[in-house]
C-alpha cells in the first residue's frame, strides 16, 4: 500500500511553509489540495507558492484549468491519484497539502467520487433561484434531499450546494451517498498533520496575508482577469478577495471596504474550514503551527514510515537544514 503524508488546517495557518520543509527533508514533492490554485492566471488572491518555492519542491494539481474552465471534484480526484501514483514510482514522498476539505477527502477518504458531467441548464436554473429567494432555500432544499452533504457544505456556498443539488437532480442519488458507493482502486496509507493555532492569532494572520496579497498587486491581477474577458460572475472569480476586488472596481465599495470585506469573508471561511478538520478528530495528529514544531513533525513521519516500510531517511542530518528562510515561511502559507 502506497503512503501519503497529508497536511490540514485553516488558511494561513502555515500549511504550505511546513511542506515545503518536509518535502525537502525527506525528498517530497507537493499535491494542492486547494480549489482555487488549480486556475491558471490566478496567482496572489489565491495564496499559490512562489516561483522560487516551486522551484524548490516540485508542485502538483496547481495551474490546471482557465477561470473559465469547469473543474469539479471527480476530476480533481482523478488527476491527484496519478500525480501520486506518478510521484511514488520515482521513490518520492507525496505530501497532500491544502485547506480545501471535499478535496483532501476525495483522496484519504477511501472512496471514488463519481464523474457525473456538469448541467449548465440546470446550474443556471438553480443560481437563478438563489438569486430570486436567497442562497438559504437552495441550502433547505439540499438539507431536504442530502442532510448528510448538507452539514458539510456552508450554505453559503452557492457553487457548492448547487453541485450538490445537480448531482441528485442528474443521478437521483444524494452526493454523500455518491462519494461512498465504489471503492477507490488505489488506496494510500495515509498519516494526517493538522496545524492550528488560537483564534486571534489565526486572524492576526489572515489580516497580514491580505495585508500582503494587496502590496503584491491583487487589484491589479483582477483587472488583468477582466481585461482578459473573464466574467466576475464566474466561480473562479467569486471567491475570496476576486469578489471583493470586482466591487470595488465596479464601484460598489471603496477600497479600504473591499480589503475589510475580504478579511472579514477569510475569518469565517477559516472558521468553517473546521467543520472538515475537527481538532477531536482522533485521525489527524494536531500541532500547534509555531516556531520548533518541525522538529517533532519530522519525527512523526519518520517513525510513521519506518514503522510502515522500514524505511529511513538516508542522512539523517537533513532535518537539521532548514535554513532561517524556511522557518520564516512558516508564518506565510
Amino acid at each position: 500500500m502506497s503512503h501519503l503524508i497529508a497536511i490540514v488546517g485553516p488558511t494561513a495557518v502555515g500549511k504550505s511553509a511546513l511542506a515545503i520543509h518536509l518535502a525537502q527533508v525527506f525528498g517530497g514533492e507537493i499535491i494542492s489540495a486547494d480549489s482555487r490554485q488549480v486556475f491558471r492566471s490566478m496567482d496572489i488572491g489565491t495564496a499559490k507558492p512562489s516561483p522560487e518555492e516551486r522551484a524548490l519542491v516540485p508542485h502538483h494539481l496547481i495551474d490546471v484549468v482557465d477561470p473559465d474552465q469547469d473543474f469539479t471534484v471527480a476530476l480533481y480526484q482523478e488527476m491527484a491519484i496519478r500525480a501520486i501514483e506518478d510521484i511514488q514510482r520515482r521513490g518520492r514522498l507525496a505530501l497532500l497539502v491544502g485547506g480545501s476539505g471535499l478535496y483532501v477527502r476525495a483522496l484519504v477518504g477511501g472512496f471514488r467520487i463519481p464523474l457525473v458531467p456538469p448541467d449548465a441548464e440546470l446550474r443556471r436554473s438553480l443560481e437563478e433561484k438563489a438569486a430570486a429567494e436567497g442562497y438559504m432555500a437552495l441550502y433547505e432544499e439540499l438539507k431536504g434531499v442530502d442532510p448528510t452533504a448538507a452539514q458539510r457544505i456552508d450554505p453559503r456556498n452557492v457553487r457548492r450546494v448547487v453541485r450538490a443539488l445537480e448531482v441528485f437532480r442528474t443521478t437521483g442519488l444524494p452526493f454523500s451517498q455518491l462519494q461512498g458507493s465504489s471503492p477507490l482502486l488505489q488506496s494510500f496509507r495515509t498519516l494526517t498533520i493538522g496545524l492550528t493555532t488560537a483564534r486571534e492569532d489565526l486572524y492576526r494572520r489572515i489580516d497580514s496575508r491580505v495585508d500582503r496579497m494587496m502590496e503584491q498587486g491583487l487589484v491589479q491581477e483582477v483587472e488583468g482577469l477582466l481585461e482578459r474577458g473573464y466574467s466576475l460572475d464566474l466561480p473562479a472569480m467569486s471567491g475570496l478577495g476576486y469578489k471583493q476586488i470586482g466591487q470595488y472596481l465596479k464601484g460598489e465599495v471603496d477600497l479600504s471596504k473591499a480589503v475589510q470585506r475580504i478579511k472579514y469573508e477569510t475569518h469565517r471561511f477559516a472558521r468553517h474550514q473546521y467543520a472538515w478538520f475537527r481538532p477531536n478528530d482522533e485521525a489527524i495528529h494536531w500541532f500547534e503551527a509555531r516556531n520548533g514544531m518541525e522538529e517533532p513533525i519530522c519525527s512523526l513521519i519518520q517513525g510513521f514510515l519506518f514503522k510502515n516500510t522500514g524505511v529511513e531517511l538516508a542522512e539523517s542530518e537533513k532535518r537539521t537544514k532548514a535554513t532561517d528562510k524556511d522557518k520564516l515561511l512558516i508564518n506565510q502559507d
